[in-house]
């Protein structure tokens, strides 16, 4: 009884956010579509196919035994590692915002990096089960998992597509983290990633007129720090209950395609603090439950895996809700459920789907 509870709570928080997300898609941007495509329904459309395809997907994956992905984790990884390198390749991958991220069907695009995050939680979490007694051993243990992971990492960057590199790296370090690893380790590895992170500005200097901008946007009001001085100015008005529905005044072109990183700035400018209340319940119910069942999952690899899918899931909200509200320079990532991104909403629908099975298999 108590299992029915839990996976009706996340499956309802999870289809009203994502309905909601619909509808704010619409809202932020029929304006910036309409102009575009002469079709205000451009976008919303595009992302109800994908929701329609997400929750059919997630009921069916609900329904399949978890312990299957353990059989097939190396196979899902090897396939979705080759997928990142095809779309490199010009002529197969489409550049879109500066980076060649998508697989072009049609009006559609289809994110392998996205899959990626999945597949990699999917074979880290096997990974940690064949390989427990060896994670305090730093060389046997931690070294070639996370040598796999900056190796895809590296391979995102070529995209280049930080945001999503950083997620896929703290959901690996995460599962570490809950694998056993030493605390120590990752203060070692955050030194690491300092020397990494000025080595990456080096390469593109555009990084750090970004970090710049995040430390005083009004610098460059109408460059680097556009995007979030107009967050700023969208968040700001709301006060309590918002300007209303379809009445935000960031989205005329103003904010640069609001309907994709920066939409929550177009909830909080519409439904003030309300909205962003009510948003940050539902995203705080998915994210409790989705702990809630790695915890009492008696499975090891259930458990690494329905941990790494909710902290995937809650790293990806906060570094968004940081951006938006100008607490980190700008990365590129998608608030889940809620931006416009069709294989990020599948995706996620996906990894709902194995949280649910999950919570029936437990025990």
């Amino acid at each position: 009884m108590k299992n029915k509870k839990v996976e009706l709570l996340l499956l309802i928080s999870v289809i009203t956010i994502s309905i909601f997300g619909l509808i704010m898609i619409f809202s932020a941007s029929y304006i910036w579509a309409e102009y575009k495509f002469n079709d205000p329904f451009k976008f919303v459309k595009n992302q109800g196919i994908f929701f329609i395809v997400g929750i059919f997907l997630m009921f069916i994956i609900s329904k399949i035994n978890y312990r299957k992905y353990y059989d097939k984790a190396n196979i899902l990884l090897i396939g979705c590692i080759i997928l990142l390198i095809l779309v490199l390749i010009p002529g197969i991958g489409t550049v879109r915002n500066g980076s060649r991220s998508w697989f072009g069907i049609g009006s559609f695009g289809i994110q392998p990096s996205e899959f990626t995050k999945l597949a990699l939680i999917i074979f880290t979490s096997k990974y940690l089960v064949n390989n427990e007694n060896k994670m305090k051993d730093i060389k046997k243990g931690v070294l070639p998992i996370l040598g796999l992971t900056l190796l895809i990492f590296g391979i995102i960057m070529l995209q280049p597509d930080f945001g999503t590199g950083t997620i896929i790296v703290m959901s690996i370090i995460g599962l570490l983290f809950v694998g056993g690893v030493s605390f120590k380790f990752f203060l070692k590895i955050a030194g690491v990633g300092v020397i990494g992170i000025a080595g990456l500005i080096a390469v593109a200097p555009y990084r750090l007129s970004r970090i710049l901008s995040f430390l005083n946007p009004w610098e460059d009001p109408l460059g680097s720090g556009f995007q979030i001085i107009q967050s700023l100015y969208a968040i700001g008005p709301g006060g309590l209950f918002g300007y209303g529905f379809l009445n935000s005044r960031q989205k005329h072109f103003y904010l640069p395609e609001p309907q994709t990183d920066f939409i929550f700035s177009i909830i909080s400018e519409e439904f003030g603090f309300l909205g962003v209340i009510i948003v940050s319940t539902l995203f705080l119910t998915i994210i409790i439950t989705g702990f809630k069942i790695s915890r009492n999952c008696k499975d090891l690899f259930g458990k690494y895996l329905s941990f790494g899918i909710t902290f995937q899931i809650a790293f990806q909200t906060v570094l968004n809700l940081m951006v938006v509200v100008g607490l980190i320079p700008v990365t590129g990532v998608t608030l889940p459920f809620l931006s416009y991104g069709g294989s990020s909403l599948l995706i996620t629908l996906c990894s709902v789907g194995i949280l649910l099975n999950i919570s029936r298999y437990e025990n």
